[in-house]
């Protein structure tokens, strides 16, 4: 029998878009014959009509194998649909994985081109395994070894300006194994292209129309980002004077600005130029706690509903440039105080309705608040939040805050401190329906919103006007192919940065309607998201994976409804894995809906590396490309020096600036710069670990500073820290975060205790008690560990690094210790931690 000389394709004449292939010997005989050990949806095995292709004969290998190779010597193809394919070779019995790339991409062999292509009758989206029984005659060890020298890793690719999926060439490394792939985890998943299903229920179409095209898009936006932009910010906002000067400023000198001398106002894009267009148009869908007690608010009612409110805030003294605090739950009440601040071009603080006295105390005093907008309670869960009493207890260190308007949510009976506090209800009674929009420089400040810093003070991250506007009006666009008549369900909170981004403007710049949800997805049951986006036809949604894992956990019975007008599912605030991805996709999206892992940041302002709805291929765990403007590197974070090429990891960085980007810290911006912009000179430092794979794709690794991520949310260890150290009994405290089920990351702490403490779990339980009150319950340790002493350099510099290998059990991994000031607390450290976790 000589080599291979031919590849046969099989087409079904039941489904023409069905294929299978086989290996010929120049001699006709099929040396890998497929038998399919699973059925398919559409039936047993069906006749095939027999393609055949020649190939270039290859030199004959001798034969020096069994005539029946052992399961651990046959490969592992991957591939899909397409012209050519790449075959990759492990260590397992033969499965052939159907794993969609994108159609323009060809990888070729030293040798000659090897399509492959999988029998399946699943949509192109879908991720289908088939096992087969590979029949090896004496043929078979040859051909494996001829197989093994002629494919191989693909080189790193190129540098380019566009992040299409790269194209590369194999080389021939002999029996040589591969080397392991860096990225490993963009090879143990599938890649999927937008659903077929997807497309077809498409209101029209999506914004782009390939990926090719959004490849030209971004190639333009980072080479001629001045056309870009400025074309952008014409077409999708409203400006009240147009601007002649779109860019100045580079991440260097840390003065970027955008679109200097154009004029507009926030809440005239959001509100007014629907409302007059369609005042019957519904903005906002309120999903309150209770079910029943939802309502909706249309364009013409949100219009009138911001104005009076700016006629109130005027009247208590606000002027444009002034801050104004506000802590409110989920209501719609919280969306007309930001537009209303926006309305007159004052400066909106919202602070997360979750956090404790002493936190809302330091975001009023450290953003100058003279106002602060609360309610007498708030509602989530089933449970009551006494925000006033909060706000009551913070502003007793405020002596600058005048006013504190306060909305009737409960009707609960609350204390009014004559002079300062007055009721909404009232106040808006006194004003007209209209309030003229006040003209605002594009690079005046639009909002404060507070993250938590490595210092322990949280930063007041300073967002623009016209730069944040376009970044989330363009987002909104493109990420989530938002079209007229969508209906959009974001279940972040208007305290963090998604709320901001993808509560409230990115849908109403849009034009489209917006949920608004007060409750969780827990109550009063399982279905909750399920039931809103079944009853209100939602086109998107929009979530963090902190949610998904709770609902994954609680069973697929509760995603009982069609909803299948759903399009686009988001992903926000942490990386995805692959299991929950693919429950999102599979279950709740019924393979309908495309998956976008959104990457972003407060101080991004919006979505920076991300999946396209409808356009881009998406791999579970990936947030795949980057968006318009972005420029990632990959850098080395000791040399700091960028990592060209694919199948690569460091930290990730950008190159460029883009309009969206936050302007500085407030009050602070040498501590800005020092955070972002001079870690690595002319980039922007996200503070994230990052690999960019043998495809292009980039995958987010998470925190490389001292910033744990619970539930989406970035928490500073050193802010939990201080409000450790407040307890009367620590003397020392460390916070590390570790993987949690539920919720990503968890925070653990370590204390050491003053001298005369009697430790037990009474006081180990008045510790967590500390960090609830001092910072609020989201923040509290799942876990303190009293230990001690904490492992330091003898220059006092405590080794996290330590505690997270001990945490994680990889004590046999903790490098060389003998440069702490006392190595043998270690051993006493996981002792305590091995006693603990028995508990």
């Amino acid at each position: 029998m000589s080599g291979v000389q031919r590849i046969v394709s099989g087409r079904s004449e039941g489904n023409p878009q069905r294929w299978s292939w086989g290996l010929v010997s120049g001699d006709g005989l099929v040396a890998v014959s497929l038998r399919p050990c699973i059925g398919t949806s559409s039936g047993p095995a069906e006749s095939w009509e027999v393609r055949k292709k020649k190939m270039p004969t290859p030199t004959p290998l001798p034969l020096n194998a069994s005539p029946r190779a052992p399961p651990s010597q046959l490969p592992s193809f991957t591939h899909a649909p397409g012209p050519s394919r790449r075959v990759s070779f492990v260590s397992s019995s033969a499965i052939i994985q159907k794993r969609p790339l994108l159609p323009n991409i060809v990888r070729q062999s030293s040798s000659f081109n090897l399509p492959l292509i999988c029998p399946t009758s699943f949509p192109p989206s879908t991720t289908t395994t088939c096992s087969y029984r590979l029949l090896l005659s004496g043929l078979a060890g040859s051909l494996l070894l001829l197989l093994r020298r002629t494919f191989s890793r693909f080189a790193k690719a190129p540098k380019s300006s566009s992040p299409a999926i790269t194209n590369t060439n194999t080389t021939i490394m002999g029996e040589q194994s591969p080397k392991a792939p860096v990225v490993a985890e963009a090879h143990a998943v599938d890649t999927f292209h937008p659903p077929q299903k997807m497309l077809d229920k498409h209101p029209s179409k999506p914004h782009l129309s390939s990926l090719e095209e959004y490849q030209k898009l971004y190639k333009e936006s980072i080479t001629e980002p001045k056309k870009f932009w400025g074309r952008l910010a014409r077409e999708l906002l409203t400006w009240s004077k147009d601007f002649q000067t779109v860019h100045s400023g580079s991440l260097a000198g840390g003065d970027n600005a955008w679109f200097l001398e154009g004029e507009l106002n926030a809440s005239y894009n959001c509100v007014d130029r629907h409302a007059f267009k369609d005042p019957n148009k519904v903005a906002i869908i309120y999903e309150a706690d209770e079910p029943s007690d939802g309502r909706n608010v249309t364009y013409g009612e949100l219009l009138r509903d911001v104005s009076k409110l700016a006629h109130v805030l005027t009247q208590m003294g606000v002027r444009k440039g002034d801050t104004v605090a506000i802590y409110l739950p989920m209501i719609p009440e919280a969306i007309v105080a930001l537009l209303a601040c926006s309305r007159i071009g004052a400066v909106h603080s919202v602070v997360f309705a979750g956090f404790s006295a002493d936190s809302l105390r330091d975001r009023v005093i450290d953003g100058g608040s003279k106002v602060v907008i609360t309610t007498d309670e708030g509602k989530r869960g089933g449970k009551l939040i006494g925000t006033k009493k909060i706000v009551d207890e913070a502003l007793k260190q405020c002596p600058d805050v005048g006013h504190v308007l306060v909305y009737k949510r409960t009707g609960a009976d609350i204390p009014m401190t004559e002079g300062r506090d007055f009721w909404w209800h009232e106040e808006v009674e006194k004003w007209p329906s209209y309030y003229p929009p006040v003209a605002v420089n594009s690079e005046d400040p639009l909002f404060l919103l507070y993250t938590s810093g490595s210092t322990g003070k949280p930063k007041g991250v300073m967002h623009t006007t016209g730069g944040y506007l376009l970044g989330a009006a363009t987002t909104g666009k493109y990420v989530f192919d938002i079209h007229d008549g969508d209906r959009y369900f974001c279940g972040g909170d208007v305290g963090w940065i998604t709320g901001h981004t993808y509560v409230v403007y990115a849908p109403l710049l849009l034009g489209v309607s917006t949920v608004v949800f007060e409750g969780t997805p827990a109550y009063p049951n399982f279905s909750r998201y399920w039931d809103i986006i079944e009853q209100h036809k939602v086109t998107q949604f929009y979530v963090a994976p902190t949610a998904l894992r709770l609902l994954k956990r609680a069973g697929n019975q509760h995603v009982r409804n069609e909803m299948k007008h759903l399009r686009v599912l988001g992903s926000v605030g942490e990386p995805i894995a692959a299991e929950i991805w693919k429950w999102y996709f599979e279950v709740v999206g019924k393979e309908e809906a495309h998956i976008v892992d959104t990457y972003w940041q407060t101080e991004t302002g919006s979505n920076v590396i991300t999946p396209l709805a409808g356009v881009t291929p998406t791999k579970p765990g990936s947030a795949s490309l980057p968006f318009f403007g972005i420029e990632p590197a990959i850098v080395d974070p000791v040399s700091g020096e960028e990592i060209h090429g694919n199948d690569v990891e460091g930290v990730l960085a950008f190159k460029q600036p883009w309009p969206s980007m936050a302007r500085t810290v407030w009050g602070a911006h040498k501590r800005y710069m020092d955070t972002y912009l001079n870690v690595y000179k002319g980039y922007y430092f996200t503070g994230d670990g990052a690999g960019r794979d043998h495809e292009g794709f980039y995958w987010i690794r998470g925190r490389v500073d001292d910033v744990v991520n619970v539930s989406g949310h970035r928490l500073s260890t050193a802010e939990i820290e201080a409000a450790l150290i407040e307890h009367a009994s620590i003397a020392e405290a460390a916070v590390v975060g570790v993987a949690d089920e539920l919720t990503g990351q968890a925070v653990n702490a370590f204390v050491s205790i003053k001298n005369g403490a009697e430790v037990d779990d009474a006081l180990r339980k008045d510790f967590i008690l500390q960090v609830r009150r001092s910072i609020g319950p989201f923040a509290a340790p799942k876990a303190v560990f009293v230990v001690p002493d904490l492992p330091k350099t003898r220059s006092g510099k405590i080794m996290r690094r330590i505690l997270r290998k001990i945490l994680a059990g990889e004590e046999d991994q903790l490098g060389d210790i003998s440069t702490l000031s006392d190595p043998s607390v270690v051993e006493k450290i996981i002792n305590i931690v091995h006693e603990g976790k028995k508990k």
